[in-house]
Parts: C-alpha cells; sequence; structure tokens
C-alpha cells in the first residue's frame, strides 16, 4: 500500500466567469463538506483573477487552491506576471508549472521549468512539475529519453521532496484518448525511478497523471503502484464528475 497522500487537482484553464466559478465552487464546497475525503487532497486551479474568489468560497473546506503558472522571477518590472509571494498571499498551496501549453505555446524550457519550481519551494508553495512527450516522440519510441531530460533538469530543485511530478502524455490531453494503465504506470515507474537516481526522495514525491482523466478511467489509474492521483482538465469544470474522480482515489488502496 502506498503511503503518499493521493493528489487530485483541477486544471481550469482560461475557462469560466465569476457567476460560473461561483456556482461550481459552491457546488464542489457542498459535495465535499458532505462527503468523506479525509484519506485525500483535492486542490482546484483557476484562472489568476478567480483565485481570491476561491480563496473566499472554499477557506475552511476540505479542498485547496492553487494558480495555473507563476514567474520564474521573485519580482521586479515584468508587466503581467505573478510572482510566488503574491501567490502565497492569496492562500495558495499549489501551482501548476511546465504544463505542455506553457512549454508549447510559449516556449517554455526546462530551464525555465525549474526556475519556477525553484521559486514556488522557496516561498512555501508546492510545484506540481509538468513533463511528457508528445505523439511523435512516444512512436519514435522516445518517451523515456524525454521523461529523462525533464526530470533531470529539475532533480535538484525537487531534492527536498517538497514537489508533485504530474506525467502528462501531449498526446492524450484534451484528446479524449488516454494513456492506458499499464502506460501511464510505466512512465511514472520511470519518473520515479530517475528521480530516485539524481538523489531526491522519490518515496516521497508524488507522481500524478494527467491527460484526459475522467471518472470513468480514474479508477484503473490509481489502483497503480506508482499513480498517485491525477491531474483533471476538462472534468475539472463538472463538480459531478471532478468529486467522481476524488472518491475514485478515496477507494484505491493507497
Amino acid at each position: 500500500m502506498k503511503e503518499r497522500t493521493p493528489l487530485v487537482a483541477g486544471n481550469w484553464k482560461m475557462l469560466g466567469d465569476a457567476a460560473s466559478n461561483t456556482a461550481l465552487l459552491d457546488r464542489m464546497r457542498s459535495a465535499f463538506d458532505g462527503g468523506n475525503f479525509a484519506r485525500i487532497q483535492a486542490l482546484i486551479c483557476p484562472p489568476f483573477p478567480y483565485l481570491a474568489l476561491a480563496a473566499d468560497r472554499l477557506r475552511s473546506s476540505p479542498v485547496v487552491w492553487g494558480a495555473q503558472d507563476v514567474s520564474d522571477q521573485a519580482e521586479g518590472a515584468f508587466t503581467g506576471e505573478v510572482s510566488a509571494n503574491m501567490l502565497r498571499d492569496l492562500g495558495c498551496t499549489h501551482a501548476i508549472v511546465g504544463h505542455s501549453e506553457r512549454r508549447g505555446m510559449h516556449g517554455e524550457t526546462d530551464t525555465v521549468v525549474a526556475s519556477k519550481a525553484h521559486r514556488l519551494i522557496a516561498a512555501g508553495i508546492c510545484p506540481i512539475i509538468c513533463v511528457g512527450e508528445s505523439l511523435a516522440q512516444r512512436q519514435s519510441h522516445l518517451t523515456e529519453a524525454v521523461l529523462a531530460h525533464q526530470i533531470d533538469a529539475v532533480v535538484g530543485v525537487v531534492k527536498g521532496g517538497a514537489a508533485v511530478i504530474a506525467y502528462e502524455p501531449i498526446w492524450a490531453i484534451g484528446s479524449g484518448r488516454a494513456a492506458t494503465p499499464e502506460m501511464a504506470q510505466a512512465a511514472h515507474a520511470f519518473i520515479r525511478a530517475r528521480l530516485q537516481a539524481g538523489g531526491a526522495p522519490a518515496d516521497q514525491i508524488r507522481v500524478i497523471y494527467g491527460g484526459s482523466v475522467g471518472a470513468a478511467s480514474a479508477s484503473a489509474l490509481f489502483v497503480q503502484p506508482d499513480i498517485d492521483g491525477a491531474l483533471v482538465g476538462g472534468a475539472s469544470r463538472n463538480a459531478d464528475d471532478f468529486v467522481a474522480i476524488c472518491e475514485s482515489a478515496t477507494q484505491a488502496k493507497f
């Protein structure tokens, strides 16, 4: 049985408005207040403008909130950026870094991702560091080489154990075609071994799966020995689906 507390994190991306997000937060709060989720950690990551709203609606609830990104700079004349200390002021416990959409659309390198993770850890916030391969890389049998390069870039930052790694095969994100549980487990096991080889406490670091996770696929993923939860995209915008995924995590033999 795993000793790591499973994490189910919802990435809301650039979706919603004040009215719909308030309603969604209230539905989630009601469901979690009335359920038994003590064995897991549930997290939602709304867009930056709604972090204060999340703090207001979720305060004292079992659900914590975090950000979808952070600056790699501590402070300064960086228009449009948000620092780790600002996120801490808003009560964020986690922040996502290195999501494939940031890497692909904004050209974020492994070095930038490592710097962002470092800023978060220094501010007392847990980074969720995303790694994963493209379809072309998987078809060329480069999955492990890609993962090794991405993990090696951050292993020095996470040696204290205060981090989460999210394996998100790029070809599965938003495509409706999740990796099979066996494929995901193989990648997670490789990531954990690579962390260990780099001197990080791999048995303490949670490795979660992201990529078209839904209520129907969650149970089979969570029973895998090296999968410690999920980074949920579209399904996290539906309170019933997100709660169902969290319920699957509570029932798995972690």
